[in-house]
């Protein structure tokens, strides 16, 4: 279970272009990892485009972003360029971040159930711990929220 204040699960994941990234290489910078449940949906289409077009503001504060699905690479690249997303998608198929930080479980949507991952995000210090999680996260203000509280920690 990840609890505030605790060392942010590290991961070795692929971006939309195949490059390697591990979190503990961002350290000294403030880490937005937004977990969403698939590339091109509506939802997750508005999340993505609220913070790229906030993007820049992520940058004055020596923030990375990282959106993470369990999507493929090619899914992510697609997606990423379609919308001209400025930011890091991380490819996640084999679900081994979306396990670590709790975000993956039995969804229902229109009486149906199934397994997905769930829209949350967590906000990474510069040490490397969790300072704030978002749970049911509401995808058009979700942005503005996390730089809001970036400048107030």
């Amino acid at each position: 279970m990840i609890e505030l204040g605790c060392n942010a699960p590290d991961f070795t994941l692929q971006d939309q272009e195949g490059e390697v990234h591990t979190l503990s290489a961002y350290q000294g910078k403030y880490v937005l990892l937004y977990f969403y449940p698939k590339d091109d949906t509506p939802g997750c289409t508005k999340e993505a485009c609220a913070i790229r077009d906030v993007f820049p503001d992520f940058k004055k504060v020596n923030a990375v972003v990282f959106g993470i699905s369990a999507d493929t690479v090619a899914s992510h690249k697609k997606f990423a360029e379609k919308y001209t997303l400025p930011f890091t998608l991380l490819a996640d198929p084999e679900k081994k971040a979306v396990n670590a930080y709790g975000v993956w479980g039995l969804k229902k949507f229109m009486g149906r159930e199934y397994e997905g991952v769930f829209r949350s995000s967590f906000l990474i210090s510069p040490e490397g711990k969790i300072v704030k999680i978002y749970e049911n996260v509401k995808p058009e203000v979700h942005a503005a929220e996390v730089l809001e509280d970036i400048r107030a920690l």
